[in-house]
This record gives C-alpha cells, structure tokens and sequence, in this order.
C-alpha cells in the first residue's frame, strides 16, 4: 500500500492546485474563492520516481463558527489522522498569519513527519513570505510554485528525507484505464474488417451518483460506505467537484463518485459553479452506471429528464434513483407518475430501472446495488453475429426497407462492433438513404429482443467499400 501524504493549510494558499501537480490532473477544482474543497480527495500522486497516495483537505479556519466549517475541519482532522506524512502549505506572497502559526501548532501535535512548503515562491514577491515561514519553527521551508511546477526536485528531496526511498511504481492510475478501455469506436475506421473483440474488463465499476441539488447523493455515498465520508446537510450545494471513493460490493472493485448538484444551465451563472456542473459532466463520461437521484417529493422535473439525455448521449448506463421514499403519503399515484413521465419524455431508454428507497434511513438502499450490477452488465452484453443476422433478417421479412427513388433499399448484414454501449453496424450499399424511422424500429427491437432495456444502443450505417471503385 503506498503511503499517504496530506496537503493542509489555511484557505486559498494552493492546496489543490499543487494536488492536481502531483496527480498529473485537473481533477480537484481550482478557484480564486476560497473554501472551494470541502470534503478530503485522493490520487495516486508521484514525483519522479517517488509515488505516494496524495489527499487534498478543505482549507483550515481558526474558530469555526459555522456547522459547515465544523464539518470542513472534521475532514481534514481524518486526513491528518490518516496521513503517514503532512505537506503544510503557505502562501509566501500573502506572509505568515495567525491561521498559520495555529494550524502549525496542529499538525506538530500530529507527531507525523511535516513538510513545511512555501508556495507561490516564482519571482521575487515570495521572498519574504519565505523567510518569514521559518518562524513556525518546522524547519527550513521549501519554495515552491505549484501553478508553475517550480521546485519540485526540492519537494522530492524532502519527502525521500521524510518517509524513505521510493515506492516501486504500481499499475497506472485507474482514471487512464476507463479512458482507454471505453474509447468510443472510430466511425472512419475500414467497413469491411470489423470483428467482434471484447474489449478489457475496466479494474473497478464506476458509478456517478448525480441529481439537482439536495436530492440526497452524498447522503447516499455515506451510506453505502456506512460512514461520514463526504460533508452532508440540509444546505444545497455542500458538494462543489466530484468526490471519487474506491469501495467493494460483495467482493466486486467500485469507484463510487459523489459530484456537485446540476440546476438548469439557465440558472448558472457563477463561473465557480459552472466549473462543478463541468466536473459532474467528467464524471458522467467516466463512468460505467449512472444513479440519477430524484427526490420523491418533488417527483420527475425537466431538470432530471435533461441529465438523464446527457447520459444517454455519453452512452452510460442509467438507473433512476428515487430518494425519500419515505415521506412519500401515496405511493402508488407517485410511482404513476414517474413511469407515466419515462414513457413519454424518455423513449430513447425504455425499460430504465427505477428504485425508491430512503439513503437517510437506509431503507431499499440494497435494491440499488442490485440494480447497478443488472444494469451494468445489460450494458456489456455481446450478441453472437449468427444470431444477430438471423433476427436481421425475419425483422426485414415483418417490415421490408422502405422504396427510395423507386427502389428498395437492400440491407445486407448487421453485426455488433462495440459493447458499452451496445453498437451495432448495418451493411447496406445505400446506408445514407436509411430513413430515420426505420432505424428507430430496429434500434427498438434489438432492445425488446435481446434484453436490451434500459441502456443506450448505438445504430451505425455503413456502406461497404466497392472493389471497382476509381482510387482517385
């Protein structure tokens, strides 16, 4: 297991900008507003050959007089109980304040081997600030600039003084694996050589838990981890950037992510908050299934319908979340309701999977997962191109191709050439001319045939190369 580095300080001072450094992302939000992070993050992090697991903390106030700031504080005190060596970051522009010297004081008493790190030390407008940091007596601070990358040898150099040689380098992050393993199909690619070849099996499930604000997804996530992972409360907008946990479900890897709430983009005009919705589109693109919350007052809003196209669009697999169904009076004529608005608004995933549950009580929270593993593997299914061919041809025989200009189309053969999601190929020598409508009843019917329900399919029209073409 790699060893934990956690990165404290007071507000505003970088923590997350030198985090996403050493992470080789930019996966922690970086604003000018202080507070943006607020619950703990972790990524495999290295310099040069030394890798560690780094954990970027909320900012560290003096005398919280907020239950928020409370909560904040709380995360970071795990993170410093968690952390094998701590990384305490200053602004050497701003100088040393109180907030400073109190959280000094701090992570002395955590009796952890301290890395005392100036940032913002480029140019000569940190110099100051620099020595002025060797007041709080944590011996000689190393000057940094994490926005630049400046004086990272300096940082390696103390973490090797700190917790010994380099670790041997593990796996590569699993962020890179998802990107790679679910790379879309090229549409350009040669007609006449697709094969059926399966892709990899990512190392975890990636589920993204996303919904309008204060629907319950990070009182889900703690839930499901049955602790106080993520900062939770009756505020909406607690969550600001995607929070990823690795967890196990009887025996199965996951990836659970938390992420910011999505109002509607009519309504978003903070450029902070413009920058969590576009961490929440990362994630959905990421990752395998998508747990839409809703909340079982309020009932299906267009906000929800509209997130729930943008994961169609990325082609992940979607399950309806239907939180506080607890407080529901009636039941039934709620669950009409929702269907009754799937049917209608939501044609292109017929069959989604709809769970009520209560994520504060824990109540039916189990059907979820058991869900999510169904829905998961609905979206990784393979359909034997015999079989494929044959349904192909008694859908032609029920419905013959449409006449166009007087002919009839010829469709020759299907094939599937991608799972996750499920795409399929059509060979036809006039493919352009298929009419919308026509694929519509294929697309449906490979649905209802092949147990598709619930998860998006790709149609795709070629026209195989002809031999006697001219090469210019």
């Amino acid at each position: 297991m790699r060893r934990k580095v956690a990165i404290v300080g007071r507000p505003n001072v970088g923590k997350s900008t030198l985090f996403n450094r050493l992470i080789g992302l930019r996966q922690a939000i970086v604003h000018d507003q202080p507070g943006v992070t607020r619950d703990r993050r972790y990524g495999e992090a290295s310099i040069a050959d030394f890798a560690f697991e780094a954990i970027d903390t909320a900012g560290y106030e003096d005398a919280p007089d907020s239950q928020l700031a409370q909560a904040m504080q709380a995360q970071t005190a795990r993170a410093l109980a968690e952390a094998d060596a701590i990384m305490l970051l200053v602004d050497a522009r701003a100088g040393i304040t109180p907030i400073d010297v109190e959280f000094a004081g701090q992570v002395r008493r955590a009796e952890k081997p301290v890395l005392l790190v100036a940032n913002k030390c480029e140019g000569r407008a940190g110099q100051p600030g620099l020595l002025e940091s060797f007041s709080l007596g944590l011996g000689d601070p190393i000057p940094i600039s994490a926005e630049h990358g400046e004086g990272m040898g300096d940082l390696y150099q103390a973490l090797v003084a700190a917790l010994g040689r380099p670790d041997e380098p593990e796996d590569e992050p699993l962020d890179a694996v998802v990107a790679a393993t679910d790379e879309a199909v090229d549409d350009e690619a040669e007609t006449g050589d697709l094969e059926e070849e399966d892709e990899p099996e990512p190392k975890a499930l990636q589920i993204a838990i996303v919904g309008r604000p204060n629907v319950g997804k990070s009182t889900l996530l703690n839930r499901l981890l049955n602790e106080e992972r993520v900062i939770t409360g009756p505020m909406p907008g607690l969550t600001r950037d995607a929070i990823a946990v690795d967890w196990e479900y009887k025996g199965r890897p996951i990836r659970l992510i938390d992420t910011a709430g999505m109002r509607r983009q009519a309504r978003v005009s903070d450029s902070l908050e413009r920058l969590s919705v576009g961490d929440t589109n990362r994630a959905v693109r990421f990752a395998h299934v998508v747990v839409l919350m809703i909340d079982a007052t309020e009932g299906l809003e267009k906000q929800d319908l509209a997130i729930a196209r943008r994961v169609e669009e990325e082609g992940r697999a979607l399950i309806l979340a239907v939180n506080k169904w607890d407080a529901v009076k009636d039941r039934e004529a709620t669950m009409q309701r929702i269907t009754d608005r799937l049917q209608t608004s939501l044609t292109q995933l017929r069959g989604i999977p709809v769970v009520t549950f209560s994520a504060l009580t824990g109540h039916r929270v189990e059907r979820l997962m058991q869900a999510v593993t169904q829905i998961y593997d609905t979206w990784n299914v393979r359909v034997p191109t015999g079989r494929l061919n044959r349904w192909f041809s008694a859908m032609q025989e029920a419905h013959p191709p449409p006449l166009v200009s007087g002919r009839r189309l010829k469709l020759r053969y299907i094939t599937q050439i991608k799972r996750r999601p499920p795409t399929f190929a059509i060979f036809s020598t006039r493919a352009g001319q298929l009419p919308t409508g026509y694929v519509r009843y294929l697309t449906n019917s490979l649905r209802e045939d092949f147990g598709l329900a619930g998860v998006p399919i790709r149609v795709l029209l070629r026209q195989p190369e002809n031999p006697y073409a001219d090469d210019d």
